[in-house]
């Protein structure tokens, strides 16, 4: 297989960018979780409700996609590699599992989704850049947060809506699986200020992204 070269792998990123802000250009392995569940009734305000958190959600996917990719690009060693890469093509599962109950409950993603892929490509980049145990030290961090964001809109979202409860319940499971390979791949544990750090940078995000 021929080596790609620096203008292929900006070409591929540009191409796998484009794939994750545009809605129907990228395609799920697994079916989503509410695929065989029926619609419920939701008041105007409950579907309101559901669609923000969904969408915050689908902010999350499409930060991790660039986090993942970014890494991916300045990794130095090639299992690492091969473990961000494949991590971002699981995640996309997540994608667009989100944006079909988006589109459900005739809603849409966040229009600051350009501005969050660009920052967080960024971040990975340069936590690549470090080294490989800061980097994968990040998605370990990052997926903790993920849960816990996780959890609270499990114990949010209205009661009878049980499709979205189970595209988020199964996000649940494989975020928990994806912090536990990067720490057991070699990634440090970030101490609390850190994570303290991050946790109001993501608050800030989900706080725009229910509402933009």
């Amino acid at each position: 297989m021929r080596q790609l070269n620096a203008i292929d792998q900006f070409i591929v990123r540009a191409d796998r960018a484009l794939r994750t802000l545009v809605a129907g250009e990228q395609f799920a392995d697994r079916p989503s979780p509410a695929k065989n569940i029926a619609e419920a009734e939701l008041s105007p305000e409950e579907a309101r409700h559901s669609a923000g958190l969904m969408r915050v959600n689908h902010a999350g996917e499409v930060c991790a996609q660039a986090l993942y990719q970014g890494q991916a690009l300045t990794a130095k060693l090639p299992h690492v590699r091969t473990e961000m890469e494949k991590a971002a093509a699981e995640e996309v599962d997540h994608l667009v599992w989100c944006q079909e109950r988006l589109d459900a409950l005739n809603s849409h993603t966040s229009h600051l989704n350009p501005l969050w892929y660009g920052m967080s490509f960024a971040i990975g980049a340069g936590a690549g850049l470090i080294s490989d145990k800061v980097s994968l030290g990040f998605v370990a961090a990052t997926e903790e947060q993920v849960c816990n964001h996780l959890q609270h809109h499990l114990e949010d979202l209205p009661a009878q809506d049980v499709k979205s409860r189970a595209v988020v319940t199964q996000m649940l499971r494989d975020e928990a699986r994806h912090a536990d390979m990067a720490l057991s791949a070699g990634g440090m544990r970030f101490p609390a200020p850190i994570k303290g750090l991050m946790t109001l940078v993501s608050k800030a995000m989900t706080k725009t992204s229910y509402r933009i």
